[in-house]
């Protein structure tokens, strides 16, 4: 039900048919992402995704803000280290419109001088909307320590300077730049006919430039174990310990999947029955993994009082300790196996997430994994498979640590 086309102009059309869905979810995903930012620039490929909103050659932003709203479906994008992506929800009788509007979006978008100056401020107060969620914010700061000095460890928003410098020919220029054909993927999902969205992306998307763009080259960034520590007008400590994982393209990426569910994955995860339900030390704890095309990173998040931060960190260095020294014993293994499996198909009984699965994968991979081939790899991992990794990836002198402490900032 999967099917997959190029365009001559090398725009990569993917569609997934769900005959039984009435509606269909659209992306017009491109290749880029904040990683592509120069520093001088931080926050560019965001403010683009941003203002493509304000207005194209076609429409105004108020027709843009109402047409997908007008028919019961909705518009929306987002931008991330290495891609964006523009996207719709519609029923499947709308699938022409939510086609064409994410393709006028990145085709035609004409950035008013009039509409800059007032996103650049929306863009800041986005800024200040994190910075007054720490439990947010801290993993920005976790990612300068961890990719020190290099774009990855830039918030993808950018910072108030960088933002406020642009100009709306760096917007056209990064555009021009980086919204090419070879960059773009069209994703659908639900009941559609891919010729329908095939034959539709072609002539929408014939405006582009048919030079394609050099692929992105990235320097993969060094990494030193490093603190921070910050005083920040809170009630309650956050923490983060953590250090580089692994890329998208790993061999161990299912074992890190289920390394991360036993650790720290749900209600049942160690952290969570040893840390929370044990010592009733916090109400939030859980572990993470972020995976770039070259590389990644992990680590656990914790709110705590302040009085506990030291105690939580020792408590939280055990269970990474007793994974490093036990194997998994098989009843574990298998329940982590079966969350996985189960939140990854539960998953895609949402149209948008089978959606964004097709992009992402040939983004990152260049291939399309099957549901199928997904659920093996999870089924072929091994206890010592577990155990191997966590002994690589948990040595402590390898961690970095962020804390955030009730204080004056």
């Amino acid at each position: 039900m999967i099917v997959k086309s190029t365009l001559d102009t090398g725009v990569r059309i993917l569609t997934e048919v769900v005959p039984s869905a009435r509606s269909v979810s659209v992306g017009v995903w491109v290749g880029v992402g904040s990683r592509n930012d120069a520093a001088a620039q931080a926050g560019v490929s965001h403010l683009v995704e941003h203002m493509v909103f304000k207005g194209t050659a076609r429409r105004s932003m108020h027709r843009i803000a109402r047409r997908m709203e007008d028919v019961g479906g909705y518009l929306n994008a987002f931008t991330a280290k290495e891609h964006t992506c523009y996207h719709a929800r519609a029923l499947d009788t709308c699938l022409s419109r939510a086609l064409d509007t994410i393709c006028d979006l990145v085709c035609a978008p004409v950035f008013p001088e009039s509409e800059l100056e007032k996103e650049k401020t929306v863009v800041l107060e986005e800024m200040k909307m994190y910075e007054d969620s720490p439990e947010d914010h801290i993993f920005d700061r976790f990612e300068s320590v961890v990719f020190r000095n290099h774009a990855l460890g830039r918030p993808v928003i950018g910072f108030a300077d960088t933002v406020a410098g642009l100009r709306r020919a760096d917007l056209c220029e990064f555009v021009r730049q980086n919204y090419t054909p070879n960059r773009l993927v069209v994703s659908a999902a639900g009941n559609l006919e891919h010729e329908t969205v095939t034959c539709e992306a072609r002539d929408l998307l014939d405006g582009l430039s048919e030079v394609p763009s050099d692929a992105p080259e990235y320097a993969r960034p060094d990494y030193v174990p490093a603190e921070l520590i910050e005083n920040r007008p809170v009630q309650q400590a956050h923490l983060v310990l953590g250090r580089r994982g692994i890329s998208v393209t790993s061999s161990r990426h299912a074992i890190l999947r289920v390394l991360n569910t036993v650790l720290g994955g749900g209600m049942s995860s160690r952290l969570s029955q040893n840390i929370r339900e044990q010592f009733g030390f916090c109400y939030n704890i859980f572990s993470f993994m972020n995976m770039h095309s070259d590389c990644g990173d992990f680590g656990v998040y914790m709110g705590t009082d302040a009085t506990r931060v030291d105690r939580a960190q020792e408590l939280i260095f055990r269970e990474l300790d007793q994974l490093m020294q036990q194997p998994l014993k098989e009843t574990t293994l298998r329940r982590a196996k079966n969350q996985l499996k189960g939140s990854l198909i539960m998953d895609l009984e949402n149209l948008t997430s089978r959606m964004q699965r097709l992009a992402r994968q040939e983004l990152m991979l260049g291939r399309l994994i099957t549901l199928d081939e997904d659920l093996a790899a999870i089924d072929q991992v091994s206890a010592q498979d577990v155990h191997e990794l966590a002994q690589q990836l948990f040595e402590p002198s390898l961690f970095s640590r962020v804390v955030f402490l009730p204080g004056a900032a």
